[in-house]
């Protein structure tokens, strides 16, 4: 399977783990890119934290870590999640939780895609394609 899931450090099982994993290939697709192999690490704070310190020198939480492989022919990468920062987010945006779970696996494949959000302009385009690719997801409907 070209996108798989798991968790680390954390208890968490995806629901409708196919549903998503179809969703997110069409996503690729429509983003005319090829895919590779995927792979979303569910997990804590603090294991995320470790990889934020450790790979890229920054000592804040963050919901969502892309370390994408050297092949540029096709999308392959290593997506890890926090948990409770996706909670914690859902909480403070007043969405549910899987749609903010379904926006932050979404924001990893748009960096995958080419996507950026670095900079005010880039962000608020990063935040229209989840948006659209969330308006659109078969995933809200199931």
């Amino acid at each position: 399977m070209p996108v798989q899931f798991f968790s680390q450090n954390i208890s968490f099982g995806l629901k409708k783990k196919n549903a998503v994993r179809k969703f997110l290939l069409s996503i690729i697709q429509k983003e005319k890119k090829k895919c590779g192999e995927i792979n979303f690490i569910f997990c804590n704070d603090e294991f995320l934290l470790a990889l934020n310190k450790k790979f890229l020198k920054h000592t804040y939480l963050t919901d969502i870590l892309t370390f994408q492989y050297p092949d540029s022919k096709k999308l392959s990468s290593d997506i890890f999640i926090s948990i409770p920062r996706v909670k914690e987010n859902a909480k403070n945006f007043g969405v549910q939780f899987e749609n903010e779970l379904h926006r932050v696996i979404i924001h990893g494949i748009l960096h995958l895609c080419g996507y950026k959000d670095k900079t005010s302009g880039k962000k608020k385009e990063m935040r229209k394609q989840e948006n659209y690719y969330l308006k659109n997801s078969f995933l809200v409907r199931i």
